[in-house]
C-alpha cells in the first residue's frame, strides 16, 4: 500500500480518539513509574509512534484519552496542541472513549478511535479506512485483520457478518465454541480478527457509549459493544477487512515489546 495521506479537505470534519489511560501491568510499566503509553520502544513512547501515523490530522483535532499518571502523558505532548481527557477510572475501553465526549462537544462529523498501545499501526491503514467510511456513508467502519502466517492471532476477537452483509456482532476469543473453531480450522469460515480501530459518525458514537451496559463484576463497558448497539439502532456498520500482520498487534506484554522492537529494526 503506498504511503497516502487525506488532503486538507478531505480531513474536514474528521478528528480521533487515542485511548491512552491504561497502566500497563501486564507489561511491568506501573512497575516502572509511566503510564503504558509512555513505555519506550527503540527510542520512542509508544504512543510517539501512534501521534506519527495519525498526522494526517492537525494536533488540535486529536484527543488523547489520558488516566493512570496523566501528567506523565501530558507533560510529554502537552505543549504540541493536543486535547487531553481525562478517565477518572479504569472502568473499560468503553468508558474511556467516553471520556472524550466533552472535547468533541457540538462536533458532527467523523472520529477515528484508536488505542495508544498500537505503535505498528500504519498512517496509510487510517486513512484507506477513513475512505472506505466515508464514500460508503457509515455510521460506524471496523478494521479487521485478514488470517496471518506471521502473527498469532487467535486471542483477538471475531467480527461476525451476517449472510446479506450487514454486522452482526464481536466474539470474544473466550467465546468460540468448538464448532466456531472446527469451521475455522478446515477453511469454511475466514475468521475476520477486531483489531479494536474504528472511524465513526460522532454522534453515533456518543448515542451508543450512552447504551453501553457494564460486561463483568467490576462494572467495566467495552467500545466493542458500541457497533452492535449502532447496527441495532439502523445504523450503517461495515467492515475494512485487510492483512494486517503486525499492525494490529498491541504491546501488552513485555514479549509484544520485544517483537516489536525486532519488527521495527528489521524494518529499518
Amino acid at each position: 500500500m503506498a504511503d497516502i495521506q487525506l488532503s486538507a479537505t478531505q480531513t474536514g470534519g474528521l478528528k480521533a480518539i487515542v485511548l491512552a489511560g491504561g497502566k500497563g501491568t501486564r507489561l511491568g510499566s506501573d512497575g516502572a513509574g509511566i503510564p503504558k503509553a509512555m513505555r519506550d520502544l527503540c527510542g520512542k513512547p509508544l504512543l510517539g509512534y501512534v501521534l506519527d501515523a495519525l498526522s494526517f490530522l492537525a494536533p488540535e483535532d486529536i484527543v488523547i484519552v489520558v488516566g493512570y499518571m496523566k501528567e506523565n502523558i501530558t507533560g510529554a505532548f502537552g505543549g504540541l496542541n493536543y486535547s487531553f481527557a481525562v478517565q477518572a477510572e479504569q472502568k473499560g475501553t468503553g468508558d474511556a472513549a467516553k471520556a472524550a465526549k466533552s472535547s468533541l462537544a457540538g462536533f458532527d462529523g467523523d472520529v477515528i478511535v484508536c488505542y495508544g498501545d498500537m505503535p505498528l499501526m500504519r498512517r496509510e491503514t487510517y486513512v484507506q479506512l477513513t475512505e472506505y467510511h466515508r464514500s460508503n456513508n457509515c455510521d460506524c467502519t471496523m478494521l479487521a485483520g485478514m488470517p496471518s502466517k506471521i502473527v498469532d492471532l487467535s486471542a483477538f476477537g471475531r467480527l461476525r457478518i451476517n449472510a446479506d452483509g450487514t454486522f452482526d456482532r464481536i466474539v470474544e476469543s473466550r467465546d468460540l465454541t468448538p464448532e466456531d473453531k472446527s469451521a475455522e480450522d478446515s477453511g469454511a469460515v475466514v475468521p475476520l480478527f477486531n483489531s479494536g480501530v474504528y472511524v465513526f459518525k460522532a454522534d453515533r458514537l456518543f448515542t451508543a457509549l450512552d447504551d453501553l451496559q457494564p460486561a463483568n463484576s467490576q462494572g467495566e463497558y467495552y467500545l466493542t459493544d458500541a457497533p452492535a448497539i449502532i447496527a441495532k439502532q439502523g445504523g450503517i456498520v461495515k467492515t475494512v477487512a485487510i492483512d494486517l500482520d503486525y499492525q494490529i498487534q498491541g504491546v501488552n506484554t513485555l514479549d509484544d515489546l520485544h517483537s516489536a522492537e525486532r519488527y521495527l529494526q528489521n524494518a529499518n
